[in-house]
């Protein structure tokens, strides 16, 4: 790099070799040519009529200067070929050129004979485009635009930062003051952004010009999504209800609170060019429509949405409708949050998109607070433009839905009414479409937090219709992977259901075809019975858990204390806190015994320190809780005494995890008559409790034991190579871990129900708990060892759920259980199923529209009439590379489509 500061291999030449004859002395070199050869003055100015915004060096005082073209006397004559003079030019001494390796001053002549066009048109033929239309004393090459448009959509970069590159590369010494023309920038590529994107969408091929574009029309659509006269077959308005599903259109609704902007101009000081033809609509006064509050969880979403902070802001955010399958931003689906996430914004959005696909008749929409949202939705239509009501909305089939990530955070009956994972024909959507679309345009919220709102529209339109055009180019990679991974999560899961279901069909055949006909019914019609809910008093699945029963005795307890009976001998601590708590730390116990046994041969000073001092709060707690237990249970003071000898034969102190709780159920076990050693009602509590936790202890188990055959699956199928490998291995391990936790926690519940059984005369519970064994901790699709695929059963830990089967509603509840667990088992074989049908049928329309597509741009290469040849030429030739480009991308992924057996 250094010998390149000096002249090089052309060190010892004196004289330039441009021409023939020239003798002149070789002192200019010029970077941006391929040679590093030096000519002479007159040579480089000759060889660089065609190249005028080369960058040239002097060599002078034994090394390099910068000079320009204009200094070594070099002119651009604009509207006529290269060196070809013009008789009337008007000259231009001081014109700025923006390109990409710098910022130019260079001579202009402009044409000024009688044919001569004008100055922006002289201009924009030698690819320079204006700043300005009048007088113009500024341009930027289509190719620094270009570079510009293409890299700001990469790296986000934003027009500060690209001017300031500008700059150091013109000079970068900063003993050179350089013109500015930051502004002149700005507009010229808010311009460049408009342009092309009329160019791009064809509107420089109807006759009628711009003016008569419409709302939306400059969007890239998606290809995979249902569009009418695009590519649905011609019958797809009197499909059966058994296929109309699908042809449904998939949208989701969110709002990034990151795409905020100051309050900086005005929509009359910048109202921008764009006019809602791509992807913003326009809503500029949302009023003081009262905002409806949340009947479900506390979502602030809706409940805050009147007091979020706008202070200094014209927009607190963005709203956006997407493609929920493909995650495309739709038309005239993105808008502006003047205050916060109000219903007035998201309707309007919603409503507005909805124009541009009004012929749909199946909706499924999905939104974070559609359990609200859609409460008042039509009759808060009426409030808006007639324009843009969705008409016929009654005859079509609209589903609302939660995103799937979103769900846990509502009430239970929204977590069913609104779930992807159980409604008909939602296949593997997730409805989390527009936060993934969130983590493209984020980077953009800091370079447009502080522009004027017409700019901010288009600036973020382009940036949205280049994400669009991103994934229709990428369809053929996408929709085959989704597809090869939705061919083995099918087989897997309908094989499961089908395990599943002939296991229970064996066991009780009527109460199976009773759900069968259940479920179909609201597969049809959603105001049937939900199936997937449970159903009665003693139905609710809530009601098994430890901390529901510590619930029902605390009230309990407050009951008796209204009626003047309390039997607690402790002002704190009850009969039920004091069995509760014991549990508690019985459950502690079993922790710090289990991180013992796993701490290393050789562990660390801290490692130690932590454990020690987990073990010292445990003492103390078990200190302070014996002390409350004597006045409870007496007789825990002599059993404490007659096992200290045996304590006290070791050298070394009892630890804390080893430490007898004298518990009930234990005492039971100690004493034949343990009803007059101990209080009846502890040992009820107990009981209560136990039951409890051995419920909680199954539903952990179980749902390990899901995410251990899941993480198998996933590790045979995607993971590669040792480093992958040695980390899945890793989390299957803490997995299977964490099994063996929840089956030890079921044991010890178990052991203490066997103990405190006799005492209570509770004869038939095991029909209720059955006993763990080893073999019984398996998937449900595992059978026991050595047991084939055709005499597989199903392990007692997938039926046994609900309360006990010795009481009166045991068997309701078990079969209330079994039947939400077959619904849910046939509910994802169903869905993978469908799912592998959308991707096909998505694939179909990918094509379809592609073709159509290209058609229009053939159409469109002869629409306009009466035009010079030159511009006919240029017309045809963009709408047939368009029509060949569309053709090229079917192929493609045809291509790559074929490669996967049985797709069409």
């Amino acid at each position: 790099m250094l010998r390149l500061d000096g002249r090089g291999d052309f060190v010892f030449q004196e004289t330039c070799r441009g021409c023939y004859g020239c003798s002149f002395p070789a002192k200019f070199h010029c970077e941006d040519c391929f040679s590093t050869e030096l000519y002479c003055q007159s040579c480089t100015v000759e060889r660089h009529h065609e190249n005028p915004l080369h960058r040239i060096k002097h060599w002078k005082d034994a090394f390099f200067h910068d000079v320009t073209l204009k200094s070594l006397r070099l002119r651009i004559q604009l509207g006529h070929p290269t060196q070809e003079c013009c008789y009337n030019p008007a000259a231009c001494q001081d014109f700025i050129v923006l390109h990409v390796n710098g910022i130019h001053e260079v001579s202009l002549d402009f044409c000024g004979c009688e044919t001569a066009q004008s100055l922006t048109t002289q201009l924009l033929r030698i690819q320079w485009f204006p700043a300005t239309v009048l007088e113009p004393k500024t341009a930027a090459t289509f190719k620094l635009l270009r570079h510009f448009h293409i890299l700001s959509f990469e790296s986000k970069v934003s027009t500060f930062e690209y001017w300031q590159t500008l700059t150091h590369l013109t000079h970068n010494r900063g003993v050179v003051v350089i013109k500015d023309r930051y502004e002149a920038l700005l507009r010229m590529i808010q311009e460049w952004r408009n342009t092309t994107m009329l160019k791009h969408f064809g509107r420089g091929h109807d006759p009628a010009g711009t003016s008569a574009t419409e709302q939306g029309s400059c969007a890239v659509l998606c290809p995979a999504c249902p569009q009418p006269g695009k590519n649905l077959p011609k019958d797809w308005e009197s499909a059966p209800p058994e296929t109309c599903w699908l042809y449904a259109l998939f949208l989701a609704i969110d709002a990034n609170f990151r795409l905020a902007r100051k309050n900086v101009s005005s929509d009359q000081m910048d109202p921008g060019l764009n006019c809602g033809w791509a992807y913003f609509s326009f809503l500029t006064d949302v009023g003081r429509c009262p905002q409806e509050k949340s009947t479900c969880a506390s979502h602030n979403a809706v409940n805050l949405a009147e007091t979020r902070n706008s202070r200094g802001l014209a927009a607190t955010g963005a709203g956006t409708v997407d493609c929920s399958r493909h995650n495309f931003k739709r038309p005239c689906g993105v808008g502006d949050l003047q205050k916060g996430e109000k219903y007035v914004n998201m309707d309007y959005l919603f409503f507005s998109t909805m124009q541009h696909a009004g012929d749909i008749a199946v909706l499924n929409i999905s939104y974070d607070i559609a359990c609200q949202w859609s409460t008042n939705l039509w009759q808060r239509m009426g409030r808006y433009p007639s324009t843009i009501h969705l008409r016929h909305h009654n005859s079509k089939t609209i589903t609302f839905l939660v995103p799937k990530f979103h769900l846990p955070a509502h009430i239970e009956i929204c977590q069913i009414t609104y779930s992807h994972n159980l409604l008909k024909g939602m296949g593997w959507t997730d409805g989390e479409a527009p936060e993934r679309g969130w983590a493209n345009i984020n980077p953009v919220a800091t370079s447009t937090r502080e522009i004027g709102p017409g700019s901010r529209r288009d600036t973020l339109d382009d940036h949205f219709g280049d994400f669009n055009w991103k994934k229709v180019t990428n369809m053929g990679v996408s929709l085959s992977r989704k597809l090869k991974a939705a061919f083995p999560e099918r087989d897997q899961h309908v094989h499961d259901f089908e395990d599943f279901n002939n296991a229970l069909k064996h066991e009780r055949p009527e109460q199976v075809a009773e759900w069968r006909l259940a479920v179909e019914q609201w597969d049809s019609d959603s105001s049937q019975e939900n199936p997937f809910a449970p159903t009665g008093k003693h139905m609710s699945l809530s009601s098994l858990t430890q901390a529901a029963v510590r619930l029902g005795l605390s009230q309990q307890e407050a009951e008796n204390l209204e009626h003047g009976m309390d039997n607690s001998l402790h002002e704190e601590v009850s009969h039920s806190v004091l069995v509760s708590s014991g549990m508690e730390i019985e459950d502690q116990q079993c922790r710090l015994a289990r991180d013992l046994k796993l701490l290393g041969a050789h562990p660390t000073d801290l490692q130690r320190t932590k454990l020690q001092e987990r073990g010292n709060i445990l003492r103390r707690k078990i200190e302070q809780w014996s002390n409350v237990q004597l006045l409870y249970m007496p007789v825990v003071a002599r059993l404490r005494a007659s096992d200290m000898p045996t304590s006290r034969t070791h050298s070394t102190e009892e630890k804390a995890h080893e430490i007898e709780l004298w518990l009930p159920s234990k005492v039971c076990k100690q004493s034949t008559d343990a009803l007059h050693q101990c209080d009846a009602t502890l040992c009820q509590y107990e009981w209560e409790l136990r039951r409890a936790q051995a419920y909680d202890a199954l539903d952990e188990l179980r749902r390990h034991l899901r995410l251990h055959a899941h993480l198998y699956k996933f590790k045979d199928t995607h993971i590669r190579g040792q480093r992958a490998n040695t980390r899945a291995s890793a989390i299957i391990d803490k997995v299977e871990s964490n099994v063996s936790v929840a089956a030890a926690r079921y044991r010890r519940a178990w052991a203490a129900l066997e103990n405190l059984s006799p005492a209570l005369s509770h004869t038939t519970w095991k029909v209720e708990f059955p006993k763990l064994e080893n073999d019984d901790i398996r998937g449900m699709s595992q059978g026991k060892l050595g047991q084939s695929s055709g005499n597989r059963t199903l392990s007692w830990i997938w039926k046994a759920r609900g309360v006990a089967s010795d009481a009166p509603e045991g068997e309701m509840v078990l079969n209330e259980s079994l039947r939400i667990e077959w619904c849910k088992s046939r509910a994802r074989a169903k869905r993978w199923v469908k799912e592998v049908q959308l991707l096909r049928e998505e694939m179909r329309r990918v094509t379809a529209y592609l073709s159509w597509h290209a058609t229009w741009w053939d159409a469109q290469a002869d629409h306009r009439t009466g035009l010079e040849p030159a511009e006919v030429e240029g017309l045809r030739g963009y709408a047939k590379h368009q029509a060949a480009m569309r053709r090229d991308l079917r192929y493609m992924f045809l291509s790559k489509w074929s490669a996967m057996d049985g797709i069409f």
